[in-house]
């Protein structure tokens, strides 16, 4: 479950700690203008901004009876980000799988892309597709809604 947070906390310490010299130092502006960049930076690289995650097993049987796609991911990928953002409100109909919190979602993508983590992978009626465009997946979303 740390292993999520990789990213998100050092950005958020490293914000906490310039924030702190700067408003010591006599510019509380710089310090809260630092301090809400970092937090940015913090939340975008953590799974805050993700909808909440299900195993694969259970992503796989959800995707079965409604047809929605089914979408692996990790914390920190900045290409499974743009599909998040991208996607907006409509990435909640999506079943996604954290992979690193899910070691069978894991070997799913493994075996998807030929042993490489690479993410994101949208699995569509059985079929992967790595880094697929964001409009096509919104496309996937109302074809199988």
């Amino acid at each position: 479950m740390t292993r999520s947070w990789n990213l998100a906390i050092p950005f958020g310490l490293c914000g906490v700690v310039l924030a702190t010299g700067l408003f010591l130092s006599g510019s509380p502006g710089a310090a809260a203008a630092v301090l809400l960049l970092f937090g940015l930076l913090a939340a975008m690289n953590s799974p805050l901004v993700f909808p909440r995650p299900i195993g694969a097993v259970e992503a796989r049987r959800r995707s079965a009876v409604d047809g929605r796609p089914v979408v692996y991911w990790r914390p920190g990928c900045t290409y499974c980000l743009r599909l998040r953002l991208r996607l907006g409100r409509s990435a909640r109909s999506l079943h996604w799988v954290d992979i690193w919190r899910d070691p069978e979602g894991a070997a799913a993508v493994r075996e998807a892309n030929g042993g490489n983590e690479t993410v994101p992978t949208v699995v569509v009626a059985g079929q992967p597709h790595t880094n697929p465009d964001p409009a096509w997946v919104r496309g996937q979303i109302s074809s199988s809604g």
